[in-house]
This record gives C-alpha cells, sequence and structure tokens, in this order.
C-alpha cells in the first residue's frame, strides 16, 4: 500500500468539508482582480496562515495559473514542528485533501533528491507540518490532477536553500517549459510575525523587493540579517534560485497583506504576499 499523508489541519484551518471547501476557495479566487503574466509562471510564492486570514492572498498567486497546463508542481514550505538539517522529501504516495488524494509525483521527486545531499528522510517533518497543506485546497482545485513533489526545509541556511534551488533545477532541466506540461514552482511563506503593521509593512518592504528583482541573493542576505522577515525565506530563496536557472526573468507582487486586514488588530500582525515569477 503506497503512503498516504493525512490531513493536519482541515476542519480548523480550513474546511474539510468538499464542498464549502470549493465554495471559500472560488469566492476567494473571483475576489482577486489581476493583471495576469504574459506568460505562464514558473513560480509562485503564496501564504499558508489559516485559510480565513491568508486565503485572500494566496488566492492572488493562484489566480495567475488558473487554466494554465502544468504536468507537476514543485512545493517548498518551512518546518515549523521539526528541527533538522536539510531539506524533507514525501516522495512517493498521494496527500490526502477534502477534495480526494493528491498523487506524487514519484519519478521527479526521485530527481531532485539524486542532485543533492541536502535531501533526506526526516517522514516526521510532514506529519503536523502546515506549510504546504495550505496550499493543497487552491492546487487540488485550480490545478486538478497534478501531482506534487512535497519539500519541507529543516534549518534555513544559505547552504540548504541554494542547494535545494539547484537540485530543482537540475532535476527539471534547464529547458524544461514552465506551462504546457512543464513544472510550477510554490514557495510557502508568511512574512513578518507578530509586530506592528506599520513595522510589518516596513520588514516586508525589503522581501518584496528582493523577489520582484528575482535576488534570492539579496533575500538570503536580507534573512541571515533579520530573521523576523520571514519563516520560510529558505524556501524563496530556493525557489527563486531555481526559477532563474530554468529561465525566469519577471517577477510581480500581486498582493500585500497582514491579518490584522481580517482581525482588525494592527498591534500585531502576520505579512502575507502573493507572487508571481515568470
Amino acid at each position: 500500500m503506497e503512503p498516504r499523508r493525512r490531513t493536519s489541519v482541515a476542519g480548523t484551518w480550513y474546511p474539510d468539508d468538499p464542498v464549502r471547501l470549493a465554495r471559500e476557495v472560488d469566492r476567494y479566487v473571483a475576489q482577486a482582480k489581476i493583471d495576469l503574466p504574459p506568460h505562464p509562471p514558473r513560480a509562485l510564492i503564496a501564504p499558508h496562515a489559516g485559510l480565513m486570514y491568508s486565503g485572500a492572498v494566496a488566492a492572488f498567486a493562484y489566480k495567475a495559473v488558473r487554466d494554465r497546463s502544468y504536468g507537476s508542481a514543485v512545493l517548498v514550505g518551512p518546518s515549523h514542528f521539526v528541527p533538522f538539517h536539510g531539506v524533507a522529501l514525501w516522495g512517493e504516495g498521494s496527500w490526502e485533501t477534502p477534495y480526494g488524494p493528491v498523487a506524487v509525483d514519484r519519478a521527479l521527486g526521485a530527481a531532485i533528491r539524486k542532485a543533492s545531499i541536502e535531501i533526506v528522510d526526516a517522514a516526521a517533518a510532514h506529519g503536523r507540518e502546515h506549510s504546504l497543506e495550505m496550499q493543497l485546497p487552491f492546487v487540488a482545485r485550480l490545478l486538478p490532477g497534478v501531482p506534487i513533489v512535497p519539500l519541507v526545509m529543516g534549518r534555513q541556511t544559505r547552504q540548504t536553500a541554494f542547494a535545494l534551488g539547484d537540485a530543482v533545477a537540475e532535476a527539471i532541466g534547464a529547458g524544461g517549459a514552465s506551462g504546457e506540461g512543464g513544472v510550477l514552482l510554490v514557495a510557502s511563506s508568511d512574512l513578518s510575525h507578530y509586530e506592528n503593521a506599520s513595522v510589518a509593512s516596513t520588514l516586508d518592504a525589503e522581501m518584496l523587493r528582493h523577489v520582484e528583482r528575482i535576488d534570492p541573493e539579496g533575500l538570503m542576505a536580507a534573512l541571515e540579517r533579520e530573521p523576523r522577515h520571514a519563516c520560510g525565506g529558505g524556501p524563496m530563496v530556493a525557489v527563486l534560485h531555481a526559477a532563474r536557472q530554468l529561465g525566469a526573468r519577471h517577477a510581480r507582487v500581486l498582493r500585500y497583506a497582514d491579518s490584522g486586514d481580517v482581525s482588525g488588530d494592527k498591534s500585531s500582525v502576520v505579512g502575507y504576499m502573493a507572487a508571481a515569477i515568470w
């Protein structure tokens, strides 16, 4: 029997009823007004808080890939609960969602593993982790049938982030198309945590600048100076690094907001960004 990763936060962070979940996702996507990138995005950056807090922001990223054709989606997120060195790959089987199981792209995962010694066996890192799971309400709804490669990054060192970016780019291949059967990369990250909205927007503005420049080196340097910038900074660096190697030359921040826009409390917020890279 192939391994299946069970949901961890369905029914709490997002609805576990497929009809209700689809309704909420569709509503967020309908409300997201964007100028679509001229080409299928190679990569997205999306937040991973509870759907009621960050779903409206994540919808901007995923609207950019709606009706696009992809062969696989590589999801990279941080480990919030299990400290370890390297990147944990869930390499086979499927991931459970309220819509039904999403298959894991075993071949692509194996190619990424082969390309770097940073890819490790740490299945426990996926157990309670929500950073990748919170992408699935959108991935499974807007990219139905597209298999995933789930990657959770442990300690977000420079070495690990850039090595993962190299491995993803090598596994996909420098000539790989970003659409029409190509591979979509998704970095899962929230931005500053528990600052007041004014401080958060200042901290987060630096992250947005590096993303729009497709500047993983500058982003990594900023994270090393100020770790408060983002919980998934390493995944963002890895995805930007891989996307650039795969030919991406343009990026656009599609939406920035914070949790206070929903809660009404601007004294202690979490920042959220949606971005597309092509």
